[in-house]
């Protein structure tokens, strides 16, 4: 008994003097159940809600009134024509639009009235847009139930909200996965295929003649990154016909402007890889950094599955500093809403200097040294 007692007190030392079990068994359970519990929920909250109609009509107003006082919706704008929705998504500035018809009011509370409204909403993400039309439909039934209620004994009139989902009349759920898996794809091939690449050369120690050699380390590496830029342009390649021929997605926007964007995200992806195999000691430790460090933070945080908005403001930061979040953004307004260059150029702007950071920052950290 005093040999099985000391035996698992040494393996207690054993585990409690090695830091990262610790760290894995211990804090990152902790870790994983506050962001799963904060991070991943099916709300969506602060919808931003265009109103299209006569803002004079008591009707509308109330309604309004009524959108900006729920808990999930809030008011972002009046519009003078429906014809600026369209515009309005593309500039990101809303997510649902509600178009009142002419007389409103009066075709509100008259017995044989017949009230027009339609709700719009952003097909380009479906998950979203079902989620945010269900909101402000439920708000509009609530007004229709207040007016029958005053109505009691009279004809109810009818206030039943037209919906329609621009850029994805058929909601079909390929649009919302296609440009979410294209990201995720493209971000785990080039970052964990480029680190694998490199810490398998310091393993075997053909580094250490090519960093001797006359050729400069800043040469070295952009050699090294090439087969994998040209790889993930074939792998961008594969995607976009499966997704536009097979899942019938369509590419509304320029081809040209859609393959920049690529470019620069698999850019950024190279760059973290090189990062992660100046700090990776071996092949295994590249390919759990490349797996469980970023597979899940871009899976999470960059509105593959959850949407961004719903997740508290700390962490809406972090979601931030995930490249996939901007390049997933960038495929939805080409490929679905066809946005040009206006539409997108914040977002290229913001990938394009993580992918000039984290290029330099890899160079420079790159050793011409193995220790």
């Amino acid at each position: 008994m005093k040999e099985f007692l000391a035996s698992v007190k040494k393996e207690f030392r054993h585990i409690f003097r090695d830091r990262r079990t610790v760290l894995i068994v211990m804090i990152m359970p902790v870790i994983q159940i506050i962001l799963f519990g904060f991070a991943v929920s099916t709300e969506v909250n602060r919808v931003r809600v265009m109103v299209c109609g006569d803002m004079s009509d008591i009707s509308v107003m109330r309604i309004t009134d009524r959108i900006d006082n729920n808990r999930y919706l809030e008011i972002a704008g009046t519009l003078s024509n429906p014809g600026e929705i369209e515009d309005v998504f593309r500039r990101n500035e809303a997510d649902v639009a509600v178009c009142f018809g002419m007389d409103f009011g009066r075709e509100s509370v008259s017995p044989s009235g017949n009230a027009r409204v339609r709700i719009i909403g952003d097909g380009s993400d479906p998950n979203t847009a079902r989620m945010t039309v269900s909101y402000v439909a439920g708000v509009i039934q609530q007004e229709q139930q207040d007016i029958s209620t005053s109505l009691a004994g009279e004809k109810r009139p009818s206030m039943a909200p037209v919906v329609q989902l621009m850029y994805n009349p058929a909601m079909k759920s390929s649009y919302n996965f296609v440009p979410g898996v294209m990201g995720l794809i493209l971000m785990l091939i080039c970052s964990m295929m480029t680190a694998v690449s490199i810490v398998r050369e310091k393993e075997t120690g053909t580094l250490e003649l090519l960093l001797v050699s006359p050729v400069k380390p800043v040469w070295v590496i952009l050699s090294k990154l090439m087969p994998y830029l040209v790889l993930s342009a074939v792998n961008f390649a594969s995607i976009l016909l499966l997704s536009h021929y097979v899942m019938e997605v369509p590419v509304k926007g320029s081809l040209i402007l859609l393959s920049a964007a690529a470019l620069v995200f698999v850019i950024t992806s190279l760059a973290i890889g090189i990062l992660v195999s100046v700090i990776s000691s071996s092949q295994r430790t590249a390919m759990l950094i490349c797996g469980m460090g970023l597979t899940m933070p871009t899976m999470i945080f960059s509105g593959i599955i959850f949407p961004c908005e719903s997740m508290p403001e700390v962490l809406q930061w972090f979601s931030d500093i995930i490249p996939a979040k901007w390049f997933i953004i960038m495929v939805k307004k080409i490929m679905i809403q066809g946005g040009g260059l206006a539409a997108v150029a914040r977002e290229m702007s913001i990938l394009t200097g993580m992918a000039v950071v984290l290029l330099a920052a890899s160079i420079r950290s790159f050793r011409t040294r193995l220790q």
